[in-house]
C-alpha cells in the first residue's frame, strides 16, 4: 500500500500546522509527496451561527483544514458539529480510500462512525499529562486504541507505557532532517538579534510551556552572569510575566524552521532545560538529535529518552540540579572541539532520518493490509470448502 490519488490521508491534529515544525509536519510533508494529505486542526470558535470547514492548500498534495464553530458550544455540540462537517467533507470523497491518522484521541469522538481503509494512532506524547488536557482524553484514547489498526509512539518510554494496550504497536523516537541542521556547522553569520549578544551563548529552542524549568534558567543566569541564555520559541499555557528576567536572559521569540540552523550556529552549548514531571515523563525531544546534528554539545535535564540512549552513549551531558547542570555546561564548553565526540555523534545519527522513519512506518502499514487480505482469503477458502 502506498498513498496515491485513491489512497488519501486525513490527519487529526491537536497542533496547528503553522505552529512549530515538528513530528506531524515532518511526516505529513513526506506523505504528501505520495498523495493527498488533509491536515485537520482543532476548531476555532469564531463564527456567530453557521459552522464551516476552511480548507487551504499549503503544499503540493497537502491541505490544512480548520473547522470554524460558534462560540460557547458545549462538548457534545462541538462533537456533533464536527461530525457534520466531516460528513460534508466526505460527500465528495470516498472515505474507504482514506487513511485516518490520529495525533489527538479527542478527534475520535466525532470521527469514529466513519469507515476508513486504515486507522493509525501516532501517539507522539502523553497528552493526558499536559496542562489543560481535556478530561475525557484518556477515555477517548482507550476507544481509539480499540479501533486502531496500528499504533506508533514518539519514544521508547512511551512505548513501554502503551505496549500492553495494543497488539500492533511500535516505537518511533524523534528523528531528524540531518542536512538541514548540519548546515549550522558551516554557517558563520548569525542573525542580527543574536549577533548583537556577545559572550558565551547557551541556547534553547522549542515551546516554552509548563515543561520548561523556569527556576533552573533563573538560577543559571544569576550564578553565571557571564553566560548568555538564548531562548527561542512561543510561550504557551504559562504566564509570560512570570518568566525569569535578567540582563543575560534573551527571549528572541518565534523563529521559522528554516531559520533555526543559523541561530544554532552561534551557540556554544545547546540546552534542554525541562522539569521532571508527568508532562515530561514520556517525551522524546526532537531537538536532541537536531542539536547534535548541528555539532553542538548538549546539556539536558534527566529526561528518560535523552538519558537512554544519548547520555549512556556519551553524546549528551545530564544535569540533575542547578549545580550539576552548571558543571555539565562547563565540561561541554571545554569538550566542544572533541573530534572523537563529533565522530561518535555522526556515527549514531548515520541511520537516523525522517525518511527512514517514514519508510519504516509505511512498510508496517502495508503489512497490516496484507495481513487483513490474508485473513479474508483464508475465511473465503474455508467457506468455499
Amino acid at each position: 500500500m502506498t498513498i496515491n490519488a485513491q489512497k488519501n490521508l486525513l490527519c487529526f491534529s491537536h497542533l496547528r500546522w503553522d505552529f512549530v515544525f515538528q513530528r506531524p509536519q515532518h511526516l505529513m510533508t513526506r506523505f504528501a509527496q505520495k498523495g493527498n494529505v488533509y491536515f485537520l486542526e482543532e476548531p476555532l470558535f469564531d463564527v456567530l451561527e453557521t459552522p464551516y470547514l476552511q480548507i487551504e492548500k499549503k503544499l503540493p498534495g497537502l491541505w490544512v483544514c480548520v473547522p470554524h464553530l460558534p462560540a460557547g458550544c458545549s462538548q457534545e455540540k462541538t462533537a456533533e458539529q464536527l461530525k457534520t462537517l466531516l460528513q460534508s467533507f466526505f460527500e465528495v470523497r470516498n472515505c474507504a480510500n482514506f487513511i485516518f491518522w490520529y495525533y489527538t484521541p479527542v478527534a475520535f469522538e466525532f470521527s469514529r462512525s466513519f469507515k476508513p481503509d486504515l486507522i493509525v494512532y501516532d501517539c507522539m506524547d502523553e497528552l493526558s499529562a499536559f496542562k489543560f488536557a481535556p478530561p475525557r482524553i484518556k477515555f477517548m484514547e482507550q476507544q481509539l486504541l480499540a479501533k486502531a489498526d496500528i499504533v506508533f509512539t514518539g519514544g521508547v518510554s512511551l512505548y513501554e507505557a502503551k505496549k500492553s494496550s495494543h497488539d500492533n504497536i511500535y516505537p518511533f523516537p524523534s528523528s531528524i532532517d540531518k542536512s538541514h541542521f548540519q548546515a549550522a556547522r558551516n554557517l558563520v553569520t548569525e542573525p542580527k538579534d543574536q549577533a548583537a549578544i556577545s559572550g558565551v551563548k547557551l541556547g534553547f529552542y522549542g515551546v516554552i510551556d509548563e515543561r520548561f524549568d523556569q527556576q533552573l534558567i533563573r538560577e543559571l543566569a544569576a550564578r553565571r552572569p557571564d553566560w548568555h541564555l538564548i531562548l527561542i520559541g512561543p510561550v504557551v499555557k504559562i504566564d509570560p510575566a512570570q518568566l525569569p528576567v535578567a540582563d543575560n536572559i534573551h527571549y528572541l521569540g518565534c523563529k521559522t524552521y528554516q531559520e533555526l540552523p543559523s541561530y544554532l550556529s552561534g551557540w556554544d552549548v545547546a540546552m534542554i532545560p525541562f522539569l521532571l514531571n508527568e508532562s515530561t515523563r514520556f517525551i522524546s525531544p526532537t531537538k536532541t538529535p537536531e542539536y547534535l546534528a548541528a555539532g553542538k554539545p548538549v546539556v539536558s535535564s534527566a529526561i528518560r529518552d535523552v538519558v537512554f540512549p544519548y547520555a549512556k552513549l556519551g553524546l549528551v551531558s545530564i544535569g540533575h540540579d542547578t549545580e550539576s547542570f552548571i558543571s555539565a555546561i562547563e565540561h561541554e564548553l571545554t569538550n566542544r572541539t572533541n573530534e572523537k565526540w563529533l565522530l561518535a555523534v555522526d556515527d549514531y545519527l548515520s541511520d537516523k532520518s525522517w525518511e527512514n522513519t517514514f519508510d519504516a512506518m509505511q512498510r508496517l502499514m502495508v503489512s497490516v493490509k496484507k495481513l487483513e487480505t490474508s485473513v479474508v482469503l483464508t475465511r473465503e477458502l474455508k467457506t468455499a470448502s
